[in-house]
């Protein structure tokens, strides 16, 4: 590849945003600014809590990488934007991005699809009463996992282990989302699983299995300690890599992922049966972070890595505008 790339037009980094994951997008984007800098590309960093995505179109932009993690940067409301800019960006559109931002959709969605995915229960804020909680555990069995349908990075997220911790994890997730998703706990491995590409031409990046200490797979020790250690190869045997392969791929079109995303599954350890927990429309790119390191794996640099998401760079209509020709074209 040329260490120019000046056909990719002028580029925005967009990272920071009004999320609860503001801190890691910040660390994502620059991360991606300086590699996409060092490939030739005429790339800039771009805060939409900073600054009104209008002038993406004012400052001429030509496409942005979409580096924000989180509620309005993942969610699909950013790329509606974009999409009414008329601004390509990378990874999943507008409906696929709500959609997997959203824990229960994307689990019912796979479920429809015939795709494993962990037994679960929703509690909206009129069946949050203690008898209603309580109920839960039997139906799910102990231990089980608490979170918030609609934020990543683990936040809010406890892992109950009897009934009297049932309450409080409730009322945690439910700072964060009124809507409380319980979700049956499988034992055994975690793993997670990159996919790059569009439609036929998608395909995974190497499996990465994640250790973590007493399966405390939790914000702190995602992104500030070493706790946790991560095998890239994951040294698991072929054939389930390869399983693991179809269903992630299964999983990224149920939903209309496009561009690039990760999912992350779970390993059942008394019958190896892999169960899908979500899919990350707009994965982490921090020194830490897994899509790199599986890339790393398969011989793709983190610089190769960033160029290869912004080519994916599109619209959910690129040809249409009003009247069915693009808005500006001759």
């Amino acid at each position: 590849m040329s260490h120019s790339e000046p056909s990719l037009g002028k580029v925005a980094v967009l990272m920071g945003g009004a999320s609860a994951e503001r801190e890691i997008s910040l660390m994502s984007g620059h991360g991606v600014l300086e590699a996409l800098r060092s490939q030739g590309v005429d790339a800039h960093p771009f805060d939409p809590a900073e600054r009104d995505l209008a002038e993406l179109k004012r400052d001429g932009f030509a496409r942005c990488f979409i580096a924000l993690h989180g509620r309005f940067g993942e969610d699909g409301t950013v790329q509606g934007a974009l999409e009414l800019l008329r601004i390509p960006y990378t990874g999943s559109g507008v409906m696929a991005s709500s959609i997997a931002m959203d824990k229960v959709m994307t689990k019912r969605i796979w479920s429809a699809a015939g795709l494993p995915t962990p037994r679960y229960v929703v509690l909206n804020t009129e069946q949050q009463q203690r008898e209603q909680i309580v109920a839960v555990p039997d139906e799910l069995g102990l231990p089980l996992i608490v979170k918030p349908p609609r934020e990543g990075s683990s936040i809010g997220v406890s892992k109950v282990r009897g009934y009297s911790q049932m309450q409080d994890a409730v009322r945690l997730s439910a700072r964060y989302d009124p809507e409380v998703l319980c979700e049956e706990f499988i034992e055994g491995e975690e793993v997670t699983c990159p996919v790059l590409g569009i439609g036929a031409g998608a395909h995974t990046l190497p499996v990465v299995r994640i250790n973590a200490p007493e399966g405390a797979y939790d914000y702190q020790n995602k992104y500030f300690t070493d706790a946790v250690s991560y095998q890239c190869p994951s040294g698991l045997p072929a054939d389930e890599e390869r399983e693991l392969s179809s269903i992630v791929l299964a999983a990224y079109r149920a939903l209309g992922c496009r561009g690039w995303a990760r999912a992350d599954l779970m390993i059942r350890a008394k019958d190896r049966k892999p169960f899908l927990l979500e899919m990350n429309t707009s994965p982490g790119m921090t020194s830490h972070s897994l899509v790199p390191m599986s890339a790393r794996a398969a011989g793709i640099s983190y610089p190769a890595l960033c160029v290869a998401v912004l080519r994916y760079a599109t619209l959910d209509y690129p040809q249409t505008g009003a009247g069915g020709r693009v808005k500006g074209a001759p």
